[in-house]
């Protein structure tokens, strides 16, 4: 066996097959740098970069029995990071779309509203109110609402009937109304976003 110094990738990738921690250590310190870089070339975040890394190698730790010693190990690995920015990128646009369905309905209302900082806080109040919600019942109106999932979807992922999704989206919905109808700027974003 290859215990004391293992002279190529493909040796080290073999022993990580087999769960060596010693190959993962090497494979990390061999790649790490590069992939943060490739990384922070896509995300502009340190942070962001670094998460990056971390995914990879968990991935590749997790995924180590499937690895195949003849093929390049490094494409496998930029592959896998290109695909985690990719959801990345995807992810923060669902994070964020629906505060900038928003701004985009106000702005046409009103073309001041995008310097506007009540913006920002009609974001916060939005925030603040989903989280007033029960866990559950917030767990099924994001999903619905924000992640865009169907009801039956819904009631698949959870183990749980279409009506209950279905009652527990009504109940959120009487919620915010209930809430935003003190104010009627907050109401008419109320009714554009989270229409059925």
């Amino acid at each position: 066996m290859y215990r004391e110094q293992p002279q190529t990738e493909q040796q080290l990738v073999s022993l990580l097959q087999g769960g060596s921690p010693f190959a993962f250590e090497r494979l990390f310190e061999n790649y790490s740098q590069k992939l943060y870089r490739f990384s922070l070339s896509y995300l502009k975040s340190e942070t962001e970069a670094e998460e990056i890394v971390q995914d990879v190698f968990m991935k590749l730790w997790e995924n180590r029995h499937y690895l195949r010693s003849d093929t390049s190990f490094q494409s496998y690995l930029f592959t896998i990071a290109f695909n985690a920015i990719r959801k990345h990128f995807n992810k923060k646009s669902r994070d964020e779309k629906y505060a900038a369905s928003i701004l985009e309905y106000l702005a046409s209302e009103n073309a001041s509203i995008e310097t506007n900082p009540d913006y920002e806080l009609l974001v916060t109040k939005l925030e603040q109110l989903i989280g007033q919600m029960p866990d559950r019942r917030k767990e099924i109106f994001m999903k619905r609402k924000k992640e865009g999932m169907s009801v039956r979807d819904i009631a698949l992922t959870m183990d749980i009937s279409p009506k209950t999704v279905e009652n527990q989206i009504t109940e959120a919905m009487n919620f915010l109304k209930k809430k935003f109808q003190k104010d009627s700027t907050l109401g008419m974003v109320f009714l554009y976003i989270f229409q059925y």
